[in-house]
């Protein structure tokens, strides 16, 4: 099978000829040590992964060394790992939505990205479109305090903001669809590890009802889509799967989020992608604590079919190389299909997290 058709396979929550191995972010200090100084994220992709995520082209105005603003208003700061973070927020008054307007998703330049990424990969790799919902840029505009009281104070204006959001992000996914991309994705965060940041009240009313749209694209295109979020996900699982995801990404270990759980819960509704834990084990373990992870990560979700091998939440600058490819080769060696009867029935009932983290 290609990658494209492992994927899209286990999306279907069937069984391909092995466990397909994808990740939503992989970083380039990870990318470089395994693959030299020269190499790419798609070089990556090319050997080792069955699918590759691609995000819109978002043109940036350098303000100084470390911060930088899109062409949504929000400033990004930089820090030393590359990975950047809200700095800036450009609606911190709900009047400065008056003289306010969301980029424009027709832009030529917004999918010249994907455009590389179908010339190279359309038929091979899964290519998934990474877009957004309702919270992730809602936040980034207001700032997330002001977001959350607003949820309760100016509901109204949280509304128009959403809108105005959304339909900016459906029309970006509705070209990337068109154009070629396999899978649909939002990668807004909803929790922490705790919890969810929001109540599930506000969550059904603020974002489930956008999130629907978002999944609705992807339908109406006979695209799969795939809800990424970090955390405990619980109290609001029930209400993602009611708005028709088909897959859920990527199910922190750390957070409670035993995937094995989830399996028995919803595997028969949506696939799951997931879920060695990133934050401990990929960057402070060892290999052969990482096989075992693998080893019990396929054997509670992957039999059966619907379950995409990945992190917990993306191989980021801290995630030991060596762990990675551990990751990978564990997933190629224990991961075809039929799989092993004998590892499943041992290693479904283990519990790799115990102690890590302590």
């Amino acid at each position: 099978m290609t990658g494209l058709e492992r994927c899209m396979t286990a999306l279907r929550l069937e069984e391909p000829d092995r466990v397909p191995i994808w990740e939503l972010i992989v970083n380039e200090p990870v990318v470089e040590a395994l693959m030299g100084p020269d190499a790419t994220y798609d070089d990556l992709v090319e050997t080792e992964l069955d699918g590759i995520t691609v995000v819109e082209n978002q043109r940036m105005q350098e303000i100084d060394a470390t911060h930088s603003r899109d062409e949504w208003g929000i400033v990004w700061g930089h820090g030393e790992d590359g990975i950047p973070y809200p700095a800036g927020h450009p609606l911190e008054s709900w009047d400065d939505l008056a003289n306010w307007d969301p980029p424009d998703p027709d832009a030529d330049h917004r999918l010249d990205r994907l455009a590389e990424v179908i010339e190279r990969f359309k038929g091979r790799k899964a290519i998934v479109f990474l877009g957004h919902d309702s919270f992730e840029f809602t936040h980034y505009l207001r700032g997330m305090d002001r977001l959350l009281m607003d949820y309760v104070t100016k509901p109204a204006m949280v509304h128009e903001l959403s809108r105005i959001v959304v339909d900016y992000k459906k029309r970006v996914m509705q070209r990337a669809l068109e154009m070629g991309a396999d899978i649909a994705l939002t990668g807004d965060d909803y929790c922490h590890r705790q919890a969810p940041i929001m109540s599930p009240a506000h969550f059904e009313e603020f974002i489930r009802p956008y999130l629907a749209e978002m999944v609705d694209v992807a339908h109406e295109a006979g695209i799969p889509f795939v809800k990424h979020t970090d955390g405990n996900i619980w109290p609001i699982l029930d209400l993602m799967v009611e708005a028709e995801i088909d897959a859920i990404d990527p199910l922190e270990p750390i957070a409670q989020m035993d995937i094995g759980e989830v399996k028995r819960a919803y595997g028969d509704r949506i696939a799951l992608c997931g879920n060695v834990d990133c934050g401990e084990l990929l960057s402070r373990g060892n290999p052969e604590q990482v096989v075992e992870a693998v080893k019990e990560t396929i054997a509670k979700a992957s039999p059966g079919g619907g379950h995409i091998l990945a992190s917990s939440n993306s191989i980021h600058p801290a995630v030991k190389p060596e762990n990675y490819r551990a990751m990978i080769d564990a997933a190629r060696q224990f991961g075809r299909y039929p799989l092993d009867e004998a590892m499943v029935a041992e290693y479904r009932e283990k519990n790799y997290m115990e102690g890590i983290g302590d």
